[in-house]
């Protein structure tokens, strides 16, 4: 079995290696890090990451999935990368993300018609498209597996373990990862956190939010325009 992991500059590296640690746990499970060429590619905080092959390269995978991070804006104006999720859908056993990757699965219309869920700072986002979206942890809705933000990755990780070996076997790399978070502070969640707080990072990513709005706003536009 194929997990192919796509990466592209500006991910965030947390949404990509919080699944691949539970990925590459997996039995007969190989992972490739699939990029757009053969060149090291800058996480958006400058973790590198050097793919395992490309997308003109890559084999047919079963789990077919995309991180978010800073650099969804241009991904989601990539045509190569679009294309290449479009293809291995075809085939994928399960087409899936974590974070703002939901938008590059939603601009390539590989989420029209599901349930998926996303970054909460960007929930409204995801519902610009013809998405059903819900504002959970993990959101499975038949082949379709999407997560929440960043650490949400692994708890998406463990979910598509259950799903392909069954609940002791994702239950075993829980244990062995030791995934028992006790977090210093309950502000993990905007439904949680000091409304303050809530208000600093809403306003800390307001320029970013409004330019991704407007992207898409203008690629929805286009779409209906070539129809």
């Amino acid at each position: 079995m194929v997990a192919g992991m796509v990466i592209f500059p500006g991910l965030t590296q947390l949404d990509l290696t919080g699944p691949y640690e539970v990925f590459v746990r997996l039995p007969g499970m190989e992972v490739l890090l699939i990029a757009e060429n053969e060149h090291v590619v800058k996480s958006d905080h400058g973790l590198l990451l050097t793919p395992d092959t490309t997308f003109d390269k890559a084999p047919q995978v079963d789990i077919l999935f995309v991180p978010g991070g800073n650099g969804v804006f241009g991904a989601i104006q990539n045509k190569k990368l679009l294309m290449f999720l479009r293809q291995q859908s075809a085939e994928a056993k399960y087409i899936t993300s974590v974070c703002t990757g939901a938008l590059v699965l939603a601009a390539a219309g590989l989420l029209d018609g599901y349930k998926a869920t996303t970054h909460w700072l960007s929930l409204n986002l995801l519902g610009m498209f013809n998405v059903d979206v819900l504002e959970e942890r993990v959101v499975a809705d038949r082949n379709r597996i999407t997560g929440g933000g960043v650490t949400a990755g692994i708890d998406f990780g463990l979910h598509v373990a259950a799903a392909l070996f069954g609940e002791i076997k994702a239950k075993e790399v829980q244990l062995m990862m030791e995934y028992n978070p006790e977090p210093p502070f309950n502000s993990g969640s905007p439904k949680t956190a000091n409304e303050e707080i809530v208000k600093n990072v809403i306003g800390s990513r307001r320029n970013i939010q409004a330019e991704r709005e407007a992207l898409i706003k203008k690629m929805l536009a286009d779409r209906l325009g070539g129809l």
